[in-house]
């Protein structure tokens, strides 16, 4: 097999190639098919996510088609296409697990993070912890959906029912959940960089009501906010934006410091709350829905030898929608 390693924070990965992996008891060997390049992988290579299982494969939102099984694995199968998550392991008996967060599990493992993802030919899976895709689907078009449509699906779910939701950072998890809400009939007001013309012709064009910068205040009070932007001064400026009774929901797991900022802003029951990983069970619905509300995806596909310059685009903001790894 090959794969894109890193073998050191704020080095650029390095094909290498490597003996093929054979599945272990509960696993399966999964031939890739595309694998998206995501924000969270960027925050691997440049180091700002702590204790890396080094040396890595990065990669979590991966398509491909099972080519081995291991051991007592049901409900997989040789030929299936399947959907390779964030959320590698979780343990089954700590405290979160047994009361249904497993997202908060105490000793997880996370795909490109704490065992090898998916910047590769194959990758290793734990096939309880895959997902079932359409065999009909086009690989690239349906990566995105693995994390950034996983992520903002459990952050949408956190901002409630209100129908005015604002979405800071307009990137490939913003691009899907914008569709998702258009779908329930909620209104998106979108906040993107300053000047960033072209990300707000894209928020427009996928049924944004409004679009802007994200120093502008919005026409309207907000329900509700998600952050997917790893900027922490937008805390305070989602809070300013949010009506009274409304939710910020920072959707990343990395972000920079929340500046200091008057009680006033959080005073009248505003909420801030964060988003940490995922449950299968999120998975399965957002997955459905994805189905239902005929969610589309805006991808632009690399060669897999080309991660380093991928990862170089999106950490620079040159397109909108989401990159995608294509061995």
């Amino acid at each position: 097999m090959h794969a894109m390693v890193l073998r050191a924070p704020r080095r650029e990965l390095v094909m290498e190639e490597r003996p093929d992996p054979v599945p272990g008891p509960g696993e399966i060997l999964v031939k890739v098919e595309a694998c998206g390049v995501c924000r969270t992988d960027l925050h691997v290579v440049d180091g700002e996510l702590p204790n890396p299982k080094l040396p890595i494969v990065p990669g979590h939102e991966v398509v491909g088609r099972v080519v081995a099984v291991g051991a007592g694995v049901s409900g997989r199968a040789i030929g299936d296409r399947v959907g390779v998550p964030w959320m590698g392991h979780a343990c089954g008996h700590c405290h979160y697990c047994e009361t249904g967060q497993e997202n908060l599990c105490d000793f997880p493992l996370f795909t490109g993070y704490t065992r090898d993802g998916g910047y590769a030919s194959h990758v290793l899976a734990e096939a309880a912890f895959t997902f079932e895709l359409d065999p009909a689907a086009s690989a690239i078009s349906i990566a995105p959906l693995l994390c950034a449509g996983l992520i903002g699906w459990r952050s949408l779910k956190a901002t409630g029912s209100g129908r005015a939701v604002g979405i800071y950072g307009f990137g490939a998890a913003a691009h899907i959940i914008a569709q998702v809400c258009q779908w329930q009939g909620r209104q998106v007001y979108a906040f993107t960089r300053s000047g960033d013309a072209e990300g707000q012709a894209f928020a427009r064009s996928l049924g944004a009501v409004w679009a802007g910068s994200s120093e502008e205040k919005p026409p309207v009070q907000l329900d509700a906010a998600i952050i997917f932007a790893p900027v922490g001064a937008l805390v305070p400026a989602a809070l300013a934006a949010v009506r009274k009774g409304g939710r910020v929901v920072c959707g990343g797991i990395h972000m920079s410091d929340i500046p200091q900022f008057p009680y006033s802003l959080l005073w009248e029951e505003r909420q801030v709350s964060s988003i940490a990983n995922l449950t299968r069970q999120d998975g399965t619905e957002f997955l459905d829905i994805a189905a239902k509300a005929g969610i589309t995806t805006e991808t632009h596909p690399y060669p897999l030898a080309e991660a380093n310059q991928a990862l170089a685009d999106l950490r620079a903001g040159r397109f909108t929608g989401a990159a995608v790894l294509v061995p």
